[in-house]
């Protein structure tokens, strides 16, 4: 067993101890800081991959921008974990059922694709690329060839989803003062400015 098994073993058991962390842990902040530890597991992996750019992403992105964002929510929420955890046992059996689906699609997907993939002697051998191979030209190349509908499609389910949340949260109110701007660029200098003429007053 080489030095690259052993980091990649290391780093895949971490992934699968913070995973399971973050569905166990009974305080929410435990499990945003497991989750992170996750993150950062995953992305050793995708550099022991040559997924240089992958894994620089998912470190900057997630870690850094939307799961500290994750914590300070939840840390500012001030979850009381009692009334939380009342209903967990209840929905344990439906939880567990799901996960079982999600499994069994995971192995039927996976099978296949591993049988013509993981199976070649190209991957058995780890084949390394030179010295001057970009991994993010050749992720580029192939999102906006080969799969450049599936991208465009989940762009736009994205921005119907960030529309959607926006429209959900939005509530008029009737002490809320609202600008149109229409009416703005109509003003003119009478409606805004009143000239009075008053008589100069003598200090005594």
């Amino acid at each position: 067993m080489s030095i690259i098994d052993l980091v990649f073993f290391f780093f895949a058991g971490m992934l699968l101890l913070a995973g399971m962390g973050v569905i166990l842990a009974r305080n929410p902040v435990h499990s945003v800081l497991f989750l992170v530890l996750a993150f950062f597991s995953c992305s050793a992996l995708w550099l022991l991959l040559e997924a240089e750019f992958l894994a620089i992403v998912l470190v900057l992105v997630y870690v850094g921008a939307v799961m500290v964002l994750f914590l300070f929510v939840v840390m500012m929420l001030d979850i009381n974990l009692a009334v939380m955890r009342e209903g967990f046992v209840s929905f344990l059996p439906v939880g567990a059922l799901i996960a079982l689906v999600i499994v069994a699609q995971m192995v039927w997907v996976v099978g296949d694709f591993a049988e013509d993939t993981f199976a070649g002697e190209a991957f058995q051998q780890g084949v390394r690329h030179a010295a001057d191979y970009s991994n993010t030209k050749e992720l580029g190349r192939v999102l906006y060839t080969d799969y450049v509908l599936p991208f465009e499609i989940a762009s736009f389910i994205l921005l119907v989803a960030i529309v959607a949340a926006i429209a959900l949260t939005m509530r008029r109110r009737a002490t809320t003062k609202y600008q149109t701007p229409g009416r703005q660029v109509k003003v003119k200098r009478g409606d805004r400015l009143r000239i009075i003429k008053m008589d100069a007053e003598v200090e005594k």
